[in-house]
Order: C-alpha cells, then sequence, then structure tokens
C-alpha cells in the first residue's frame, strides 16, 4: 500500500526492491510529499522506498498524527462493458475481450481497517476518466497504478 500523502511523479528506475512489478502502484515511483508541513518536499530515497511507496503513513515521522488514512491500495476488477457492468458471466467473456472501460476499485485503510472505498472508471478508447477520485493525490496513484498495469497486460 501507498501513503496517502504520496504523490507519485515519475517512475523510480533505480529503486532497491526485490520484485518492483509487486509493489503498491505496480512499479516504484519518485515524487513528493503532500502531507501538513512538508508539502512539496522530496523525500530522500529511502524514504521513497520504505514508506511513500510501501509504507502505511503511520510509520513515517512526516505524516500528522491526525489522519483518515493510513494507506492506499488499487486493484483493476473485471473489465467493465461500457454500459460500466461487470463481464463476469461466461456468456459475456466475449465481451470481456472487446471491452473499452477498466473499473480500478481503491481502499484507503486507516488502523490496518478499510476507512473508504470506491470505483474509478477509465475508458481505454478516449484514454480518459470517465469516473476520477476527487482527492488529486489518490487520483495521481490511480494513474500510476494504471499506467503499471497497462505496460504489464501490453508487454
Amino acid at each position: 500500500m501507498a501513503c496517502p500523502y504520496f504523490m507519485p511523479v515519475v517512475k523510480l528506475e533505480n529503486g532497491a526492491w526485490p520484485h518492483a512489478a509487486r509493489l503498491p502502484l505496480g512499479c516504484g515511483w519518485t515524487g513528493h510529499c503532500t502531507a501538513p508541513g512538508h508539502g512539496g518536499e522530496i523525500p530522500p530515497q529511502d524514504t521513497l522506498e520504505a514508506f511513500c511507496n510501501l509504507g502505511y503513513a503511520g510509520s513515517c515521522t512526516w505524516a500528522p498524527p491526525e489522519r483518515a488514512w493510513d494507506a492506499v491500495r488499487f486493484s483493476v476488477s473485471a473489465p467493465a462493458d461500457s454500459s460500466g457492468k461487470d463481464a463476469d458471466s461466461s456468456k459475456d467473456k466475449e465481451k470481456r475481450s472487446a471491452s473499452r472501460v477498466l473499473r480500478l476499485v481503491y481502499v484507503c485503510e486507516r488502523d490496518h481497517r478499510p476507512a473508504a472505498h470506491g470505483d474509478l472508471m477509465f475508458d481505454l478508447a478516449s484514454a480518459a476518466w470517465t469516473r476520477p477520485h476527487e482527492d488529486p493525490r489518490i487520483q495521481k496513484m490511480a494513474e500510476c497504478f494504471l499506467d503499471a498495469y497497462l505496460n504489464k497486460i501490453r508487454t
């Protein structure tokens, strides 16, 4: 899970993770902190590796003690058809391959428990979010996660 105060900007190609593809955002990222008192600061690489890309905010000294979330996780659910409905039945397997909308599920956690969750929708044909997140940090993380996801399935 990524820290909710992390604003990823550029892929981190030289991280010290043994399996970078397993990271919460699909790969390592550099970026800056958005926590109060640290807004815009670029954490050192060891902090990026241990906390921003992987950690709960409670483990980082930059995170405020009062916060709504400690971590954010993403996953891609079964692609939705253009109506936004899941293509989960065996009858809909053809729709799945022709699907043009991806549904990203996000979960924001506090104290290792879900605190907020929802679906974000991305239209592959228009390369546009049809249902983005209202928090720019979560939205940017979703964009990074989606970029890494799409790179994996295209290779």
